[in-house]
């Protein structure tokens, strides 16, 4: 019998940081999908965490979304 292993997706994911200092992470192909901290570490520990729950609460399928690329813009 062979594991039942999944194989890994990859997901990008959108890292801000917001007036008070902390980090903000979206993941833009999930939606819904964010968390945030104050560091890079716990930031990265959380975001996998949301991004598993995330899966879970959709049965496993990811939006169609891709993210194509960040631009900004001066108004």
């Amino acid at each position: 019998m062979g594991s039942s292993v999944k194989p890994k997706r990859k997901f990008t994911v959108l890292i801000e940081q917001d007036e008070e200092g902390y980090l903000v992470a979206t993941v833009p192909a999930l939606r819904g999908c964010h968390t945030q901290a104050r560091s890079l570490d716990a930031l990265m520990k959380r975001v996998r965490e949301v991004i598993a729950l995330c899966l879970e609460e959709t049965d496993n399928q990811a939006g169609s979304l891709e993210l194509v690329g960040i631009q900004q813009v001066s108004v």
